[in-house]
């Protein structure tokens, strides 16, 4: 698209070229130690090899660090249901074979994709809390962007793990900024279709999710052009089904024409972006085509709107291209371009050969017809413009914001000798 340049639709701005932005970044220190189990594709350790580039380049600097605070059971209760979050927070891997426990295993989805790991709810209430934070702050204007990698777990259901995902960290933070916007965009780059969200938010307009996915014989099944949204939610599910090897162009001249579009008709007060990194080139999981930079130019595009943006993690099954990838979009939210050539950091190895940032697309077919994009792209712009108006709601009083207490900005310059992780139980990480 001809007229699709990096420039997007800025906004007023108190920076003369809306280019400076305020970033609060969210990091639990201990996420990197949680381990789903020998031979799993999900590495919370990619979140801790994300974190040690974005240091070593230095883009802590440019960031206020909060380590995020634990998502309580009542906090996580706001969207699941209380026996399945009283099942999360009491199932250990001793328990899970005990009456009380064994006979809810098949009814919440745990067991093979979502194993019991020692500390799970642990993890899901750092990934929530890093999400709850940066809703909170968003609504209280103390940001512009607010990042939390670990989360962007977009599978889990109300009563149900799914893909990985046990706590719908995503639903819960756009429910914390409802309190304070009157309509919050969703926008979904993972691989997998952004089925939980989108399940949470079908029958209301106060959401609109559009997810960009893998749709045919791949998981979780669902994300069909004609899934539009119910009820009073009609045309706010926006959903942009591809096929293998879809590269950066294909890709970016899908995204860009749609965005724009739904930026003019919708007026979203803030915006979550799900940067799932399991459609990058060469994912253990995926079968998408796009490089680095092709990934982050979403972040680039939305970032030029100038709308509050929470920007979440996701999928992502090859760990250095994850953490090149996060390290990368961390620099596009402060506004700097880091140097391709990697910094020397604690897991320097695993970026062997090149020991570059970026990678280079692998030279595979493109399965996606200019033809097909075509399509998709009219029919997705035919939907948006049914959308006859912006939706509006009266706050008689407004809710109050979630009392996040106040945690300490983390200091990266004094940083504790790090605890190198040894691969152990990890051959499955061997891929090229």
């Amino acid at each position: 698209m001809a007229n699709d340049d990096f420039s997007g639709a800025s906004l007023p701005t108190p920076g003369a070229d809306a280019s400076k932005r305020r970033v609060t970044y969210f990091y639990e220190p201990t996420i990197g130690d949680y381990y789903y189990g020998q031979g799993h594709p999900m590495k919370p350790h990619r979140i801790r090899m994300a974190h040690n580039l974005i240091v070593h380049y230095n883009l802590h600097r440019k960031m206020e660090i909060i380590c995020p605070f634990p998502a309580g059971p009542t906090d996580i209760g706001k969207f699941h249901s209380p026996d399945y979050v009283d099942f999360l927070a009491s199932v250990t891997p001793e328990s899970l074979h005990d009456h009380g426990h064994a006979r809810h295993l098949k009814r919440f989805n745990v067991g093979e994709d979502c194993p019991v790991f020692d500390g799970m709810f642990s993890f899901c209430q750092a990934s929530a809390g890093g999400s709850i934070g940066a809703a909170v702050k968003l609504n209280l204007q103390d940001a512009d962007i607010a990042i939390n990698w670990a989360g962007g777990l977009h599978h889990a259901k109300k009563s149900e793990a799914s893909g990985f995902c046990y706590v719908n960290d995503i639903v819960l933070g756009i429910l914390e900024l409802l309190k304070r916007h009157r309509r919050v965009l969703y926008i979904d780059i993972d691989i997998h279709h952004g089925d939980g969200v989108e399940e949470a938010f079908y029958t209301t307009d106060r959401v609109m999710t559009v997810s960009f996915h893998k749709f045919g014989d791949f998981f979780p099944g669902t994300g069909h052009i004609k899934d539009v949204g119910h009820g009073q939610g009609k045309n706010y599910a926006l959903n942009v089904p591809l096929n293998d090897g879809i590269d950066d162009v294909s890709f970016r001249d899908l995204f860009r024409p749609v965005i724009r579009k739904v930026m003019e008709a919708y007026q979203p007060e803030a915006v979550v972006l799900q940067c799932g990194a399991d459609s990058l080139a060469g994912d253990r999981l995926g079968c998408f085509n796009l490089s680095v930079k092709g990934h982050a130019d979403c972040l680039r595009f939305l970032r030029s709107f100038n709308v509050p943006l929470m920007v979440l993690g996701g999928g992502g099954y090859t760990m250095r291209n994850v953490a090149r990838c996060w390290c990368y979009e961390t620099a596009v939210a402060v506004g700097v371009e880091p140097d391709n050539k990697l910094p020397f950091n604690e897991y320097f190895e695993y970026f062997g050969p090149d020991y570059t940032l970026h990678v280079r697309p692998t030279p595979v077919e493109n399965h996606n017809s200019p033809a097909d994009l075509e399509k998709i792209r009219n029919l997705l712009l035919e939907q948006i413009s049914r959308l006859t108006h912006t939706p509006s709601v009266q706050f008689q009083t407004a809710p109050p914001v979630t009392r996040v207490p106040e945690q300490p900005e983390q200091r990266m310059d004094i940083r504790p000798k790090p605890r190198i992780w040894t691969g152990e139980d990890c051959e499955s990480d061997a891929e090229a």
